[in-house]
């Protein structure tokens, strides 16, 4: 009866591992985009309009607790809450339970970017968005409440290569909560259990290296199961997905935070982003994924670019393709969609001169709602790479393929690849010179619409076609000067 009770208790702790890597999505779906800055509403509608027809099978929202406001609101106030009141600029609680419903409703998921690792930094007595005050010099907030005695001592990170230093002392300044405390546990473990019972299918940890694992651990066994009322299954865990940035130049391991849910693999970004800017061949994407050293696939969240690392902070630096870069961030972005490794995250931008600016805003500092064109891009200073073509039409590509790999590949030996995923779906790349020659789709015989140059559309392609044979061959053409490098076809794409 012990070994029975035991071996139970280890079959239930590895279920609840195995479900925060889950991302609970529809079956089929199996990309995020990061709405950054959105507001609640306008997150809804576009749940309804375009994420749900795309395929799409997740948001990544801003955080939606109360932050402070700072002068000329940058984007990062975001990141110095104050309380865990719901009420930010992108919008109050009933909006943002409207937003989780009408999403989960139509198959998109939500989860939530959370600071649970900080609150602001010292700026003497401030107000938030929610009309909170707190005394951040003295580490009292009241709307938590926190006091000092909440918070880690007073010290700054002077070297990341030392471990506890890393974990326990304060960086640049910031109000460092001490997770080991019971009485942040509770608050934490309240703040995150009310958005679940609101019915977000997980969440994204920011600054996860910043603290224990095994702090987190008591806090994410301490979060209740998914509501069913919002269509996941009984006993259904929350998604994490974990901000770990480990180049392997760091004291803090990624492999420590695994077992607690996906890990963000920051090597991709800058890697992806080295390749596809012609600092290295694409023929050397032939193993990518756990033979460049990345996180194992099933534990990774991947991405070309993010809210940190586009602006240059964090990893990567000048390697990082950005919607700046137009051509060549395409291009990446579809590899990623393309190729089977980890999960993945597309990130949907605002226009930016300044590292610091926020999203669009009108004289009295609230957000401009993106307007739509009739393209499907936005308008009023919103950059909305997700709705781009040449990346909408991937998410389809990549939920047609799902569960299967990559085989036959092809390369030039340099800047031409090609591979099949399965026998679902077929995709080259040119990054130089001309691709001109039959080629194997592994795809049954048919015309098919290419779906970065066009779409399928009431039975026709509005853009290149390409006809397979009875043997699987499809000649492909592709050139330097195209507007797109990339050619795509898929099952569901045959007219």
């Amino acid at each position: 009866m012990i070994v029975s009770h035991l071996f139970l208790g280890l079959i239930t702790l590895v279920g609840l591992c195995q479900a925060q890597w889950d991302e609970n999505m529809w079956e089929h779906r199996n990309t995020i985009v990061q709405l950054l800055e959105w507001k609640w509403n306008d997150i809804a509608d576009e749940c309804e309009r375009f994420l749900q027809h795309k395929g799409y099978g997740g948001v990544q929202v801003s955080p939606a607790n109360e932050n402070v406001i700072i002068e000329n609101r940058p984007w990062w106030e975001r990141y110095q809450p104050i309380s865990y009141i719901l009420t930010t600029r992108s919008g109050n609680e009933a909006e943002f339970s409207d937003m989780v419903r009408r999403c989960n409703n139509v198959g998109v998921r939500i989860y939530v970017d959370v600071v649970i690792s900080h609150m602001t930094t010292r700026m003497g007595t401030v107000w938030g968005t929610g009309g909170s005050v707190a005394y951040t010099d003295i580490q009292y907030y009241p709307a938590v409440p926190y006091n000092s005695i909440d918070f880690l001592p007073n010290c700054e990170i002077n070297d990341y290569s030392k471990l506890y230093q890393a974990r326990n002392d304060e960086l640049l300044c910031w109000n460092i909560l001490n997770q080991a405390a019971e009485h942040v546990r509770g608050r934490v473990v309240d703040f995150m259990n009310h958005l679940i019972n609101l019915g977000v299918a997980g969440f994204r940890i920011d600054a996860s290296k910043d603290m224990w694992p095994g702090d987190l651990n008591v806090i994410f066994n301490r979060l209740n199961n998914l509501n069913t009322d919002h269509g996941f299954a009984v006993g259904t865990r929350p998604s994490m997905f974990l901000e770990v940035i480990d180049l392997g130049n760091v004291s803090v391991s990624h492999k420590e935070y695994q077992h607690l849910g996906r890990i963000s693999e920051f090597k991709f970004s800058s890697e992806i982003g080295r390749v596809f800017r012609d600092s290295d061949q694409l023929t050397y994407l032939s193993n990518w994924g756990e033979g460049w050293g990345f996180i194992p696939s099933d534990r990774a969240l991947v991405f070309v670019d993010n809210h940190n690392n586009q602006r240059r902070n964090g990893v990567g630096g000048d390697n990082i393709l950005t919607y700046k870069l137009s051509k060549q961030y395409r291009m990446a972005a579809a590899f990623m969609l393309a190729h089977p490794y980890g999960s993945t995250r597309v990130m949907s931008s605002f226009a930016f001169t300044d590292t610091d600016m926020g999203p669009p805003q009108d004289d009295n500092q609230n957000i401009i709602s993106p307007g739509i064109n009739a393209d499907d891009s936005c308008t009023n200073g919103w950059v909305c790479e997700h709705r781009w073509r040449q990346i909408a039409n991937m998410i389809g590509f990549r939920n047609a393929v799902r569960g299967t790999g990559v085989n036959d590949w092809w390369s030039n030996g340099a800047q031409q690849i090609a591979f099949c995923r399965g026998g679902s779906g077929f995709v080259a790349f040119n990054n130089g010179g001309t691709i001109s020659q039959t080629m194997q789709t592994c795809l049954p015989s048919g015309t098919y619409c290419d779906v970065i140059s066009g779409s399928l559309i009431n039975g026709q392609c509005t853009g290149k076609t390409v006809t397979v044979g009875n043997d699987g061959l499809g000649y492909v053409h592709l050139t330097d000067n195209e507007e797109d490098g990339v050619l795509a076809i898929h099952v569901n794409t045959r007219i």
